[in-house]
């Protein structure tokens, strides 16, 4: 295949797509001579390569050693400070840090200050990738109409043509949000006739007469038109916008007695785009696609056609607007997320490079090319700006321990040297989601700390983590009880303590996971309001409409005064995270709830792996065996592989058990997707099935994966796969 073709440039050799793509597309513009460029990076390359590799011996070795320990312990009582003494002695857990304090310069406001959603999307996909992007301001009527936020009871059904009745119900719902969010010195929302501007002030004019004014904790930001009969309202709470639109020539304006068509919500403040879980980039083919429309972000000139109903339509990424400020004087208002990148786990190699003809480390890759990238946005020539401030923001994820991180602090400064930059315009996001970074959370910021802008939390894969780090402890208690784990709500607490004590806030962000069932918002609103209240100042969510509703919790909840009142508590105690989430002596799990588990894990390990590895589909809406909707990455196929290993290796279930659930969920998941004209059915013949034998190696290997990845298998299974489906 062409992909597989590479043309050599001294010690290396570049995949000819790559190489045909910074010369054609990224180096244009930039000052950087790509020739120069590749002997910069085969030097980089000579000296982080072989680092890299003994970091990831060291995983492995120190992984050894925990699985021995419990091994010889086996059958005895848990002493948990021989287990601390031990971990230390390995060097497992590192010494204390000291002091730490961020000191991040030219951060922008979206990530330094002001708390709100955080979407994550694939960058293979222009279409989401826009989507998300623009998903900065969100229809708040759209979002409560097209979900189960508002309910479908009395005739508020919300299939078919416009429900009056469901619209009313939308009305009526967010004016009592603006009550609540934007509250008046006197009467409500409802009342409200017109709204004026007057001396750099909100007049409302209220049904029966009488004016109000807005009342304390939100204020008006700006507006458009004519004072007097303004086009657009802009208030701010919080930091957030609301954005009030008025025309009564619209539809629903002209039936609003103060012609509000629309309000919209300030949103996606940030949006990661992501070259690692949510993507399935295996060849070159794969990662140029990828890195060419986080290329087009960076120059503003992306764009996606696609086919909606019988409609073709382009999009774009969306320009800011211009607009009035509360005294009139024009202002800019920013329509679009500030964007990260996040680079690929350091434990993955690619042959899209080689050096010296061996693959190389592709997260080192990922830096080079994605800041090279970026460099358009620097240079301000787009038409889009996504840093005000200059900055380059790269999330890293999977690194193990303060080690790592150094490592990766190193290889951001060298790729600065490369490109010209400036030291520290490349700033890193630090995703805690391995147990050993977060044992050691305060020396891996103290590692990056004029870097660091982000840390958060990923329970799924630091479940997967767990599980794995303390397979030779026991058997796991099922997967769902793990949430309450001591172990998970310590980690959870944790790392918005030592984020707050390194003086994060200010110079980054603390974020928290993702809500992973993109149908079901009215749970989402009722739930997700945790998040801002554990001190978070961004969470992920796993759509535009779930992050228009979930910045109703940022409107609510003051983030920063929270975190003030959070720097107040006693930390939580970090070394409770290494209580195992193991069964207790003396329970049994009944046939039933094994079969039971068993099936569950077994039936989204195959719907995740049917497309990931069949279609190439890195992230998407996965039935579970409810035919529940969930947003699916490689985190999740992590716990449900590794949980099943677990098991497996402590004879809870047979491999006769696991092979048979596997058959038979096979063809649960075929029926799932049998309206896909693209998926690849499994149960025509399973020993054939690509996908299939995969998901299958995925549990029956789950043991011997370094840190129960699952990128290993998928990878060159994927590779088999797009090979069998190009021999047609």
């Amino acid at each position: 295949m062409a992909e597989n073709q590479h043309v050599t440039i001294g010690r290396l050799e570049i995949a000819v797509a790559l190489d045909a793509f910074v010369r054609t597309e990224v180096a244009p513009g930039t000052g950087i001579d790509p020739d120069r460029f590749w002997a910069d990076f085969e030097t980089l390359l000579a000296d982080l390569e072989p680092r890299s590799r003994v970091l990831l011996a060291t995983r492995d070795d120190l992984q050894a050693q925990i699985d021995r320990w419990h091994v010889e312990r086996r059958g005895r009582p848990h002493d948990a400070g021989h287990y601390e003494a031990f971990l230390r002695s390995i060097g497992y857990l590192a010494a204390e840090p000291g002091t730490v304090q961020v000191a991040t310069a030219k951060v922008d406001p979206e990530v330094a200050e002001v708390a709100g959603p955080q979407l994550v999307v694939p960058v293979d996909n222009a279409r989401y990738a826009l989507n998300a992007a623009n998903a900065r301001w969100g229809s708040l009527y759209d979002a409560l109409y097209g979900t189960d936020v508002i309910p479908e009871d009395g005739g508020a059904g919300r299939d078919g043509p416009y429900n009056a009745v469901r619209g009313d119900r939308v009305i009526a719902y967010a004016r009592e949000l603006l009550d609540r969010h934007a509250p008046l010195t006197a009467g409500s929302h409802s009342d409200s006739v017109a709204y004026r501007i007057a001396g750099g002030a909100l007049a409302m004019e209220l049904a029966g007469g009488g004016t109000a004014t807005l009342a304390e904790g939100t204020h008006l930001a700006g507006y458009t038109g004519a004072p007097a009969d303004p086009d657009s309202v802009l208030l701010r709470r919080n930091g957030l916008g609301i954005e009030i639109l008025i025309d009564r020539n619209h539809p629903v304006g002209a039936i609003d007695r103060a012609g509000v068509a629309d309000i919209h919500l300030e949103a996606a403040l940030t949006t990661i785009m992501d070259l690692e879980d949510s993507v399935a980039t295996v060849d070159a083919a794969d990662k140029v696609l990828a890195y060419r429309n986080w290329l087009g972000l960076m120059r503003g000139d992306l764009s996606a056609t696609f086919t909606k109903g019988a409609r073709e339509m382009t999009r774009h990424l969306r320009a800011d607007s211009a607009y009035l400020d509360a005294d009139g004087d024009p202002m800019t208002l920013r329509r679009r997320s500030v964007m990260l990148v996040r680079n690929i786990g350091p434990h993955i190699e690619t042959d899209i490079v080689r050096l010296d003809g061996a693959p190389v480390i592709e997260t080192l890759l990922d830096a080079a090319i994605s800041g090279w990238c970026a460099m358009h946005d620097l240079a301000g020539t787009g038409p889009h700006r996504n840093s005000a401030t200059g900055s380059i923001y790269i999330v890293k994820p999977k690194m193990h321990g303060p080690g790592e991180v150094a490592l990766a602090n190193e290889l951001f400064g060298r790729v600065e040297d490369i490109l010209g930059l400036a030291r520290n315009t490349l700033k890193m996001g630090i995703m805690d989601e391995e147990r050993r970074t977060s044992l050691n959370l305060a020396a891996c910021i103290a590692a990056a700390a004029e870097r660091v802008m982000f840390i958060n939390t990923g329970f799924l894969d630091r479940t997967g983590d767990d599980i794995h780090t303390s397979m030779e402890a026991g058997p796991m208690i099922p997967k769902g009880e793990i949430k309450t784990a001591t172990w998970l709500t310590t980690y959870e607490d944790a790392n918005v303590d030592v984020g707050l004590a390194a003086g994060l806030v200010g110079h980054g962000q603390i974020g928290k996971g993702m809500w992973t069932r993109p149908d079901d918002m009215a749970a989402m609103l009722a739930e997700k309001t945790g998040h801002p209240l554990s001190g978070a100042s961004t969470a992920w969510v796993p759509s535009p409409v779930a992050a228009t509703l979930h910045a109703l919790h940022y409107l609510e909840i003051d983030v920063a005064a929270r975190q003030r009142e959070l720097a107040e508590r006693t930390p939580a105690r970090a070394l409770d995270m290494l209580d195992f989430a193991t069964l207790p002596p003396g329970r049994e799990l009944t046939p039933a709830e094994l079969a039971g588990e068993l099936e569950n894990n077994a039936q989204g390990i195959l719907g995740y792996v049917s497309r990931w590895v069949g279609q190439g589909v890195g992230c998407s809406k996965v039935p579970d065996i409810a035919d529940v909707a969930l947003m699916e990455d490689r985190a999740t196929l992590r716990i449900s592989s590794q949980h099943i290993a677990n098991w497996l290796h402590h004879g809870l279930l047979s491999p006769e058990q696991v092979h048979a659930t596997m058959e038979r969920m096979a063809a649960v998941v075929d029926a799932q997707n049998a309206g896909d004209p693209d998926y690849q059915p499994m149960c025509g013949d399973l020993a054939a099935s690509i996908p299939y034998q995969a998901a299958v190696a995925l549990v029956m290997e789950g043991l011997s994966q370094p840190n129960g990845y699952t990128e290993y298998i998928l990878i060159e299974q994927r590779r088999r796969m797009k090979a069998a489906l190009s021999a047609g």
